[in-house]
């Protein structure tokens, strides 16, 4: 989703004033011409806010916060649950925790630790995130909500997208932290949304052994599919290419 250009020139104005649109540029990283076209639209969008809340030293969800349609990000920030922060550790860091544990090792020997979680996000963020929030009725309520086509919801996820406006929805549609799900798409980062330091290896450390290795399954099992399915596309697109040559 964007923003309208009159709002965000207020909120600039606001943040830097009588700062000319190039120095803003050039602290930022945005492209001049990239600004200007979106003020010329009309529409600015999310990211660079995001740009510039970070280059003047603002939380980009504080400077959210101030425009109407994010005004539910407003507030102190709600911690994650714990399905939230398990649903942003990567596949292999699962597997590598996983195989770490004494549990794996017949003969009770504890290998070397595993190295540092991956950053967030990760190939399944989305999707994962998602998943983690649903309740079962979760995409229905954001399709009615937003207006969103089921089906269109679905892409995105299988795409491991969202847009700031359904990420938002889907964090209130499931009664969770609403930066969550800006965490999961990767447009703002776990402490610019409040979460606690080491909070996601905190948690995958709480898991017993049997629902770490059953989510280890779950994961495998998904990413097999994934994997298939581009074989199959691959095998079909060299198909194509022997007929045609």
């Amino acid at each position: 989703m964007t923003l309208p250009a009159k709002a965000f020139q207020r909120w600039l104005q606001g943040i830097a004033p009588d700062v000319s649109t190039a120095d803003v540029c050039r602290v930022s990283g945005i492209k001049r011409t990239t600004l200007a076209q979106q003020l010329v639209r009309g529409k600015v969008s999310v990211s660079t806010v995001v740009s510039i809340s970070r280059a003047y030293s603002i939380n980009p969800v504080s400077a959210l916060a101030g425009f109407e349609s994010y005004s539910v990000l407003a507030g102190p920030p709600q911690p994650p649950t714990r399905c939230e922060l398990v649903s942003q550790i990567s596949t292999a860091d699962l597997l590598r925790a996983a195989l770490a544990r004494p549990a794996m090792d017949p003969l009770g020997r504890q290998g070397a630790a595993p190295p540092p979680l991956s950053p967030v996000p990760h190939a399944s963020s989305v999707k994962n995130w998602v998943d983690a929030i649903d309740d079962g009725e979760v995409r229905h309520r954001v399709s009615a909500a937003t207006g969103i086509a089921p089906q269109n919801y679905s892409a995105q996820l299988t795409a491991n997208r969202l847009s700031p406006e359904l990420a938002v929805a889907t964090s209130v549609a499931a009664g969770v932290g609403p930066a969550g799900g800006l965490v999961a798409t990767g447009l703002i980062t776990e402490e610019e949304a409040g979460w606690a330091p080491g909070a996601r290896q905190d948690a995958l450390d709480s898991m017993s052994d049997g629902d770490l290795t059953a989510l280890v399954g779950d994961r495998m099992q998904a990413l097999g599919k994934v994997l298939r399915r581009q074989e199959q596309d691959q095998a079909q697109t060299e198909k194509i290419w022997e007929n045609l040559g």
